[in-house]
């Protein structure tokens, strides 16, 4: 479980693929603090650290994760957003995250607006995931608000410390990224398709 307060960014130092796996390796601040089996979102996925040496540790995704994810678009030298897991007795400063990417999303407006940026996303409506107007989204891994909800589009302003912080300030349009729709959003569109 965890917040969508993103701590750190690591680099993205190998990719390997095995088989219909891939095996990437990261450098991250975070790593001495690590241990193998631990939990970490990156850009919103959660996996699971497999080896550690110096600053670098390895993650491995499977093909559920490669086909609802953009992993498989990562290569050395990008930056991902890191979270660890959130302790039981913590604040919960964005919202509840899974980690559990639910579809890729593909921007469509990247632009400042006087000292903000505003993003666009568009997604498979079809898939049955909904935002809410001023519900929460998880957008490679980062809690944000919704603003412009649509049908299977909305947008989300950032704030000037979010774009320095994350890889928010990598985005351009056409940029492929994880989402995660809110658990509760997930429920109420259940409800209302049944």
């Amino acid at each position: 479980m965890f917040t969508g307060i993103i701590e750190t960014l690591g680099t993205v130092q190998e990719v390997k693929k095995e088989q219909d796996n891939i095996h990437i390796t990261i450098k991250s601040s975070i790593t001495e603090e690590l241990k193998i089996d631990q939990s970490v979102a990156h850009n919103g996925i959660c996996l699971t650290v497999v080896a550690i040496e110096g600053n670098y540790y390895t993650v491995t995704a499977i093909g559920e994760t490669i086909k609802k994810t953009n992993i498989s678009n990562w290569k050395v030298g990008d930056n991902v957003n890191l979270e660890r897991a959130m302790k039981l007795g913590d604040r919960l400063d964005g919202h509840i995250v899974q980690g559990h990417v639910d579809q890729i999303g593909t921007c469509v407006v990247a632009e400042e607006t006087n000292g903000s940026w505003l993003y666009t996303f568009e997604y498979d409506g079809l898939l049955q995931n909904i935002t809410i107007e001023k519900g929460s989204i998880t957008v490679n891994g980062v809690s944000l608000t919704v603003v412009n909800s649509g049908a299977s589009n909305f947008s989300v302003a950032i704030i000037p410390y979010t774009y320095e912080h994350t890889n928010f300030n990598s985005f351009v349009v056409g940029t492929k990224v994880n989402l995660e729709f809110d658990v509760i959003g997930k429920y109420v569109s259940k409800l209302y398709n049944k």
